[in-house]
Formats: C-alpha cells, structure tokens, sequence
C-alpha cells in the first residue's frame, strides 16, 4: 500500500476538496487505495461504472437508475452524503459533455460541505475546463517491490494448485525479477508472469528475459524511444580507463540495489561525457548497458519536436515515463547539445522548455534509469547541465594516445578477421598521431574494401597508403579541439 499517496488523499478529503483526481494506469489499485482510505476515515464507499451503475460498497444492488453517468452524479449531489465516490471511466465521459461537467460542477461544490470527495482517474490526460482548477490532482505510484513479490508469490501458489511448478530462482535472481517488473502494471505484471510460469512450469533465471522483451514492445509502441540489443562490452574498448574505473565502483550497487541501499547508497545518477567526436563516447553507452546487464534505451531528440504547441513537450514527458517503465535501464542522449542548445529563440523557447522538464526529471526520477549523455560542442551545451549533482560525474575523452590507438587497430582489425599479429602495429600508430578511434577504424575499412577490389591480402602498406589519404579532425580543427582541451582542463575528470 504505497502511504505517502494513502496520508495525500486522507488529507485532501479531510480538508474538503470536493473533486479528487488521480493520475494511474491502474483503476483496481486506485479503487483498493480509496476503499482502504474511506473505511480508515469510517465514510461510506461508493463506485460507480457504466456497467453496473452507482454502488455502495457492501451492498449488492446497485442505486436505481444511476448506471448513466448524469443521473448517477445528480444523484452525487442531490444525496449529500458524506462519502468517498469513485467514478470509474467518468473522466472520458465528461470530456465534450457540458452538461455533465456542470452537474460535476455542482456535486463538486455539494462535497465540499461534507465530509468526502468525488474521484475521477486519468491515464495523465487532464480534465476539461474548470474542472482542471477546481480537482486536486494526485499521482498514483506504481507497485512497490513488495507489491510485485507478493504478486509473484500469490501467481507461483494459484499455479501450483493446477499443475507442478519448479522453481530455480537464487536470490539475486529474484530480486532482479522483481526489479525489471518496475513500471508495470499489477495486471501487466500478472499476465506476463502466468504466461512465462505455464508455458514451461518453471520460475527461474531465464523468465527474466520474458519481462524485459514485453518492456521492449511498450518502448517500441511509443515511438518515441528506440531499443538497442548491446553486444559491445567495456572490453571492446580501447583505453577510457578511468571511465571504466569508475563505472566498475558502481557494477555492485546496480547489481544489488537493495544491500547498496541498506548501506546508504542510491542507484547512480548517470555521466556527461564531453570531448573530440570519434573517440568513444557513443560506444561507451552501449558498453555500459552490457557491462552491467541492463537494457539500452537511446533518446534521439529530432523524434520529440512536433510543429504542433505544446506536443513537443509532451513527447518528452512520454519518453520519459517510457524510460522509467522500462527501468531499471541505461537512457543514452546522444549528442545532447542538439536537444538543448542554447544560444535562440527560434524555436519558440520549445527547447528551453523540454530543458527545464528534462532538469526537473533529473532530479525527481524515482525509477532506477541511468544516462548516459554524450556532448561534442561543449560551448552550446547550457550551463545548467555542467553544475555539479545534474550527473554523477563530467568525463572528457580526448583523442588516443599511442599505446590505444595501437589497440584500436588490434580490435578492428581482429574484428573482421584478420590476425592483428600480421601488421606492424607500433608504426601504425606511430603514424596516425591526432587520429581518433573512430578514423581509425575507417582507415582499416577502406583499406579492406581496397584489398577485396583488388583481390589481394590487406597488409600494413595498404593500412599506411590509407592513413597517408586522411586528414584527421585534429588537424582541420585543430583550433576547436585546442580550446575544448582547455576548457575541460579544470572542469571535468579525464576519461583515458
């Protein structure tokens, strides 16, 4: 029973609000929550459907004739009775119903001479005219930990009852179960469970796997955010050794968030990583989701702005709650000045808006989501982003140096099967000084479509021939790196 939302609803109908308005997905846990609330405040129970009509709870008949919405909320106000009624669906119904909406109106102010309130839920969509200002608004939690364990114990019994169960579920497991099944629904939670359980009669390690690809279908039907299956791992990348140092402190506390939180630790925050385009920053992301075995969820910003007022916005408040569905999980931004750059108006002032959206999520998420953002031009980036507590921590990732760039070549060219032992690595890297990872990489690429035309053996000519043809970024901007260099000399931690 979530109890911050509990102690917020008992003092809004104590102090006489009229019109309550919860917002949640799940109107069988809001109705749970109002039963539980009015018999604590020993006030009579009322639910109303479209189905059954008006219904005092305890009571098997329904009021007569009140299953239409008008009548049953005229009967609301005529009554005076101190209650708490739950109007299940009757948001939907009020919308372009003006007469209803005046009849809600008028039972609204009735209740604010009772003790009680009328309870509508909506899915996050907001109430109609006066409405809107004269409901209290409140938002509904999703399950706790202990409500999905309960759940999952309740499924594992009903089950057994019907047929032979095994279940092979180490604790950590269990725990990781539970965890993924954040941002569901109970019903959701419920149907996704009982489908993995019978197919195969087992609870183990592998039905993990069955929550986390529903979650991917929620993301993947909002459009918003897209889903990457991760194959690269912190191994697969040269250098960033600090980088890694540093996520690797905190493998343990996402991998046991609930010691880590006995010992007064919180899920990480995220990182802003700054510096040269091409050397790792956007790979880092992918790395970390491996590393740490969660799902890897990436923001693009050109997917959030809509020619419509007001739509942009929403698109990013959607995106965010889809993250936090798909919790826990790494979000990764890639090149975040372009979201939110600063420096215009001619958007409108939409960017500055889905700005302090974006901060004031940041600060308030509750689901365990880690981002990963990445920034290539740092003086575009707003100031707000580069305070302290925004992210856990500032990187900046600069263009290898020899010893990298030489594994740089060793994994590309392994990579596409090529034994890195047949070149001379050393004078590789020797000669692309002021190259980055992702130049590199190229220099290998054309080299090998090179050899393939040719129907030869790439060798470490063809790898020189190629580097001699390319002008790194360092060399034709050598000025903006220089001051990039400078600027975070001070300001942030070095990633290599």
């Amino acid at each position: 029973m979530p109890q911050d939302t509990l102690h917020d609803l008992g003092l809004l109908i104590r102090s006489r609000h009229g019109l309550v308005n919860i917002e949640t997905h799940e109107d069988d846990r809001a109705e749970g929550l109002l039963r539980h609330l009015a018999d604590g405040l020993r006030l009579p129970f009322f639910t109303w459907s479209r189905v059954r009509g008006l219904v005092r709870d305890g009571m098997g008949d329904p009021i007569y004739d009140t299953k239409d919405a008008l009548k049953a909320v005229r009967h609301i106000g005529a009554a005076r009775i101190p209650a708490v009624y739950f109007m299940r669906g009757l948001s939907g119904a009020v919308e372009g119903n003006e007469l209803l909406a005046e009849y809600l109106r008028e039972a609204t102010v009735t209740m604010k001479s009772v003790d009680g309130a009328v309870v509508l839920t909506t899915d996050g969509s907001e109430l109609p005219g006066a409405l809107r200002t004269m409901a209290a608004h409140v938002t509904l939690p999703g399950p706790s930990d202990e409500e999905f364990r309960s759940l999952l114990n309740q499924i594992v019994r009903d089950i057994s009852q019907r047929q032979t169960v095994e279940v092979d579920l180490s604790r950590e497991e269990s725990d990781t179960l539970i965890r993924n099944l954040s941002g569901l629904t109970l019903m959701e939670a419920e149907k996704i469970l009982t489908k993995a359980i019978v197919e195969d009669g087992a609870l183990n390690a592998g039905d993990i796997q069955h929550v986390i690809d529903h979650k991917k279908k929620v993301v993947e039907r909002e459009g918003l955010l897209e889903y990457y299956p991760v194959e690269t791992s912190l191994a697969d990348i040269a250098d960033l050794a600090t980088l890694k140092a540093w996520l690797a402190k905190r493998t343990a506390v996402v991998r046991n968030p609930g010691d880590a939180d006995r010992f007064g630790l919180d899920f990480p925050k995220g990182v802003l990583l700054l510096g040269v385009p091409g050397c790792g920053k956007s790979l880092s992301a992918k790395a970390v989701s491996a590393e740490w075995g969660l799902p890897l969820l990436k923001l693009d910003p050109s997917n959030l702005y809509n020619k419509y007022i007001g739509e942009s916005e929403g698109n990013f408040k959607r995106a965010m709650k889809a993250a936090e569905r798909m919790a826990p999980v790494v979000l990764w931004i890639d090149e975040l000045e372009k979201a939110f750059a600063t420096g215009g108006s001619e958007d409108g002032g939409v960017s500055q808006r889905i700005l302090g959206s974006f901060l004031s999520w940041m600060q308030d998420r509750t689901g365990e989501v880690f981002v990963v953002a990445t920034a290539n031009d740092i003086s575009r980036l707003p100031p707000e982003f580069l305070r302290k507590g925004r992210f856990d921590e500032i990187f900046f990732v600069d263009l290898p140096d020899g010893i990298t760039r030489q594994k740089v070549f060793e994994i590309h060219l392994a990579s596409r099967g090529h034994d890195p032992e047949r070149f001379d690595l050393l004078a590789l890297a020797e000669a692309t000084s002021g190259f980055s990872g992702s130049e590199i990489e190229e220099v290998v690429v054309s080299a090998l479509y090179t050899a393939f035309a040719e129907e030869t053996e790439i060798d470490t000519g063809a790898l020189h021939r190629e580097v001699a043809a390319t002008r790194p970024l360092s060399s034709t901007m050598a000025e903006k790196i220089a001051g990039m260099r400078e600027w975070a000399r001070d300001r942030t931690v070095r990633a290599n």
